[in-house]
Protein backbone atom coordinates (compact mmCIF):
# COMPACT_ATOMS: atom_id res chain seq x y z
CA UNK A 1 0.00 0.00 0.00
CA UNK A 2 3.05 2.44 0.64
CA UNK A 3 4.39 1.76 -2.50
CA UNK A 4 0.78 2.88 -4.28
CA UNK A 5 0.57 5.92 -2.19
CA UNK A 6 4.58 7.03 -3.14
CA UNK A 7 3.36 6.36 -6.64
CA UNK A 8 0.76 8.43 -6.61
CA UNK A 9 2.39 11.69 -4.97
CA UNK A 10 5.54 11.55 -6.80
CA UNK A 11 3.27 12.80 -9.94
CA UNK A 12 2.62 16.11 -10.41
CA UNK A 13 -0.57 17.09 -10.69
CA UNK A 14 -2.02 19.84 -12.36
CA UNK A 15 -5.61 21.65 -11.87
CA UNK A 16 -6.44 21.17 -15.13
CA UNK A 17 -5.88 18.90 -17.97
CA UNK A 18 -3.88 19.14 -21.04
CA UNK A 19 -7.44 19.61 -22.56
CA UNK A 20 -8.38 22.45 -20.83
CA UNK A 21 -5.16 23.92 -21.59
CA UNK A 22 -5.59 23.38 -25.26
CA UNK A 23 -8.86 25.05 -25.12
CA UNK A 24 -7.71 28.05 -23.09
CA UNK A 25 -5.26 28.91 -25.50
CA UNK A 26 -8.07 28.50 -28.27
CA UNK A 27 -10.41 31.18 -26.25
CA UNK A 28 -6.81 33.21 -26.44
CA UNK A 29 -6.69 33.17 -30.21
CA UNK A 30 -10.13 34.41 -30.22
CA UNK A 31 -10.39 37.23 -27.50
CA UNK A 32 -7.15 38.40 -29.56
CA UNK A 33 -9.04 38.07 -33.10
CA UNK A 34 -11.98 40.25 -31.46
CA UNK A 35 -8.94 43.13 -30.83
CA UNK A 36 -7.30 42.64 -34.10
CA UNK A 37 -11.16 43.39 -35.38
CA UNK A 38 -11.24 46.29 -33.44
CA UNK A 39 -7.76 48.25 -34.49
CA UNK A 40 -8.08 50.93 -37.11
CA UNK A 41 -10.42 53.53 -38.36
CA UNK A 42 -8.18 56.08 -37.34
CA UNK A 43 -7.46 59.25 -39.53
CA UNK A 44 -4.01 61.00 -40.27
CA UNK A 45 -5.04 64.63 -39.70
CA UNK A 46 -6.38 65.08 -36.33
CA UNK A 47 -8.24 67.74 -37.22
CA UNK A 48 -10.65 65.55 -40.19
CA UNK A 49 -13.31 63.38 -38.52
CA UNK A 50 -13.39 59.70 -40.11
CA UNK A 51 -16.95 57.82 -39.73
CA UNK A 52 -14.88 54.89 -40.40
CA UNK A 53 -14.71 54.16 -36.56
CA UNK A 54 -17.81 53.80 -36.31
CA UNK A 55 -18.11 50.61 -38.89
CA UNK A 56 -19.97 47.55 -38.01
CA UNK A 57 -17.09 45.57 -37.62
CA UNK A 58 -15.48 47.70 -34.83
CA UNK A 59 -18.61 48.61 -33.24
CA UNK A 60 -20.88 45.17 -33.78
CA UNK A 61 -18.78 42.79 -34.60
CA UNK A 62 -15.66 42.49 -32.56
CA UNK A 63 -17.21 43.21 -28.97
CA UNK A 64 -19.40 40.22 -29.86
CA UNK A 65 -16.35 38.03 -31.16
CA UNK A 66 -14.53 39.15 -27.69
CA UNK A 67 -17.39 38.36 -25.65
CA UNK A 68 -17.25 34.72 -27.07
CA UNK A 69 -13.85 34.38 -26.21
CA UNK A 70 -14.61 34.82 -23.12
CA UNK A 71 -17.51 32.70 -22.67
CA UNK A 72 -15.37 29.48 -24.18
CA UNK A 73 -12.57 30.39 -21.62
CA UNK A 74 -14.88 29.97 -18.85
CA UNK A 75 -16.68 26.89 -20.59
CA UNK A 76 -12.53 25.92 -20.92
CA UNK A 77 -11.67 26.54 -17.42
CA UNK A 78 -15.12 24.64 -16.23
CA UNK A 79 -15.04 21.48 -18.31
CA UNK A 80 -13.82 18.33 -16.50
CA UNK A 81 -10.63 16.95 -17.58
CA UNK A 82 -11.21 13.06 -18.20
CA UNK A 83 -9.55 10.75 -15.67
CA UNK A 84 -5.85 9.29 -17.04
CA UNK A 85 -6.43 6.27 -14.63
Amino acid sequence: MSKLKSENTSKESFALGKENYKLMIIGFGIIILGFLLMIGGGSEDPKVFNPEIFSFRRITLAPIVILAGLLFEIYAIMKKPKSSE
